[in-house]
This record gives structure tokens, C-alpha cells and sequence, in this order.
């Protein structure tokens, strides 16, 4: 019975470890197969651009783009689109938060203050203003936004101490501020 245990524990890994080895083998730079793995609809993958050419004459094949990928990876931080009106109704609010960050600015202030402050420019309730920066001293290099709908308005205070706000679709992903991003 041990002997059959032993045995049956040697086939497993052998069976594994060769399992392992074709798929380590099998993948390519851009995680395609050589000799095309099948992608969408059951088009082989272009080779990567580190990879060999295909065998002449080339079969047709989804490409890589790496610029396409970093695009697709960052599209969380593309605007949604606004239209004029909506960019001039909200520019009101968008002058109003400037004036009050100019206030604010380069004298210390907490950032639930400043956040307060942005909702009372913006008409907006607390909880629908996003802030980001550094609040331990005078303020600069701070971002405040809020907004409803698909309208945004974003404002800073820049490291110098300039104010400014700015009418901006919220973003993909939600939020009126952009994603840090970042990997």
C-alpha cells in the first residue's frame, strides 16, 4: 500500500510539473502562444513586438498596441463630455470657489474646513466634496472638486499659493477629481 502511495504521489508531480512547463513555455512576451493563440472570435495573436515575425506569408492576427493598452488602462480618467450650457450654468460656481480658495490661500485651514468651505462656494452638502493635498500648514498644492450630474467643479491651490477652479465632466470612473493612477 505505501509503495502504491509513493507512486501515485510520483505520477501527480510529474504530471504537474510537465503541465507547467508547456504553459511557461508556450506564452509569449504578450502572453500569446507562438504559432498564434486564439484571441476574440477565434483570431490568433500578433506577435509582441519583442517577439519574431510571423511565417510569411503572416496570417491575419489581433495586434499589439501598446499604446492602446495604456490608453484602455487610463480611460477611468477620461471626462465624461459636457455641453456648453452645462459648462456655463456651472461657471458661476466654478468663479465663486476660485474667490474662496484665493481667500484661503497660504493661511492654515483643515481639511474639513476647506472642504466646508468649497460646499458652501459650490452649494453643494459636505459629503459631495472630494479634497486632496496637504492640510498640515499654509495652504498650497491642494485640490478640492464637487459637482452633480456629470458636472464638475475643480479648483486648486498650486504650490506658489495660486487659486483657480475650472468647469470639468466628472470622470469615468465617478469622481469630479482625477484617479492618482499609478502602479
Amino acid at each position: 500500500m505505501a509503495v502504491l502511495v509513493v507512486v501515485l504521489l510520483a505520477v501527480g508531480v510529474a504530471v504537474l510539473v510537465r503541465g507547467r512547463t508547456d504553459t511557461a513555455s508556450s506564452v509569449g512576451a504578450n502572453g500569446a502562444s507562438p504559432g498564434g493563440s486564439t484571441g476574440p472570435g477565434g483570431v490568433a495573436y500578433c506577435p509582441g513586438p519583442e517577439e519574431p515575425p510571423p511565417p510569411s506569408p503572416a496570417p491575419s492576427c489581433i495586434p499589439f498596441d501598446w499604446n492602446s493598452r495604456v490608453a484602455e488602462n487610463h480611460a477611468y480618467n477620461d471626462e465624461q463630455p459636457l455641453t456648453d450650457a452645462q459648462r456655463a450654468a456651472a461657471q458661476p460656481k466654478a468663479t465663486a470657489l476660485a474667490a474662496e480658495l484665493a481667500r484661503l490661500a497660504g493661511k492654515p485651514a483643515t481639511e474639513t474646513a476647506v472642504r466646508q468651505d468649497a460646499a458652501n462656494a459650490l452649494g453643494l452638502p459636505l459629503t459631495s466634496i472630494e479634497a486632496r493635498g496637504t492640510f498640515d500648514g499654509p495652504l498650497k498644492n491642494i485640490l478640492v472638486g464637487g459637482g452633480t450630474g456629470a458636472v464638475c467643479v475643480n479648483g486648486s491651490i498650486d504650490i506658489s499659493g495660486k487659486a483657480t477652479a475650472e468647469v470639468v465632466g466628472r470622470t469615468m470612473d465617478g469622481t469630479c477629481l482625477p484617479g492618482l493612477g499609478g502602479h
